[in-house]
C-alpha cells in the first residue's frame, strides 16, 4: 500500500497545485501550528475579473504585535465589509461562467458564517472544494497531532510516522531545505510535485494561470478534478 502523506499550510481559496496534492494523498495534513507569514497565501489569492486582469482577494487579519503567532492563532478582522466585497468581485468575474450557480452559494455560506480564526475558514473552504470535485482523502490538523521535533524536517517526519507513511509528497521548493536522509532512514520515500499548470477554458480574454481553484470550478465544473489530476 502506497499510503502517501501530504502536509501543507492552510491557504485561502488555494490554487490548482494545492488540490493536485490533495488528489494524490491518502492522508492530508493542514500544517496549522507553524509561524504565520505575512503577505503570503494564508489569507489571499487571485481571481480573474471581467476585463481579463487578475484581482487579489485578501482576508484582513489581526496581526498587530503578533509577529511570532502561529497560523491557528490568527484571527480574522471584520471591521470592514470585506465579505461583501469578495462576493461582489467573485460574482462580477464569474457570473457569466457556465457553472457559477453550482458553487457560488457554497462560497457565500462559508464566508458569511464569520469564522473567528483564519485557519478554520481556510480549512472549511478547502474541504468544501475537495468534496465538490470528488477528491477523497483523510484530513488532519498538525495542531491536533503529537509532534515533538522542532527541526523543520523532523517535524514533517514525525507527522508522517504517525500516519504510517510510505511516501511523502511535497512541493518542488522543498528541495531547498528538506533533509531527505532523515526520511530515507525511516523508510519513507520523498516525492516532489513538479506541477505543470494545465490550460483550460476561461471566460474574459486570454488564459491566465495560477489563480484560485474557484476559477477552474466556475469555468469547468465537474471536469475540474480530471483537469487537476492530468
Amino acid at each position: 500500500m502506497s499510503r502517501t502523506v501530504v502536509i501543507l499550510q492552510p491557504s485561502y481559496l488555494p490554487w490548482l497545485g494545492y488540490f493536485n496534492q490533495i488528489a494524490q494523498a491518502d492522508h492530508f495534513v493542514f500544517l496549522d501550528d507553524v509561524q504565520y507569514t505575512r503577505r503570503d497565501w494564508r489569507n489571499r489569492n487571485y481571481i480573474k475579473l471581467m476585463d481579463g486582469s487578475k484581482k487579489l482577494l485578501t482576508v484582513p487579519v489581526k496581526t498587530k504585535g503578533k509577529y511570532l503567532a502561529k497560523i491557528n492563532e490568527i484571527e480574522i478582522s471584520y471591521e470592514s465589509n470585506w465579505i461583501d466585497r469578495h462576493l461582489q468581485l467573485i460574482q462580477e468575474g464569474y457570473y457569466h461562467t457556465q457553472h457559477y450557480s453550482w458553487y457560488a452559494d457554497t462560497i457565500a455560506k462559508a464566508l458569511r458564517r464569520k469564522y473567528r480564526l483564519l485557519a478554520d475558514l481556510d480549512i472549511r473552504l478547502t474541504k468544501a472544494f475537495s468534496h465538490m470535485m470528488g477528491l477523497v482523502t483523510s484530513y488532519h490538523r498538525s495542531s491536533q497531532m503529537q509532534v515533538d521535533s522542532t527541526d523543520p524536517t523532523g517535524r514533517l517526519l514525525d507527522i508522517c510516522k504517525q500516519l504510517d507513511a510510505r511516501q511523502y509528497l511535497t512541493g518542488a521548493s522543498a528541495r531547498n531545505y528538506l533533509d531527505e536522509k532523515q526520511f530515507e532512514a525511516a523508510g519513507i520515500t520523498v516525492q516532489y510535485q513538479d506541477y505543470q499548470h494545465p490550460v483550460y477554458p476561461q471566460v474574459h480574454g486570454n488564459f491566465v494561470p495560477y489563480l484560485s481553484i474557484i476559477d477552474l470550478l466556475f469555468n469547468c465544473g465537474i471536469e475540474s478534478s480530471s483537469i487537476i489530476s492530468n
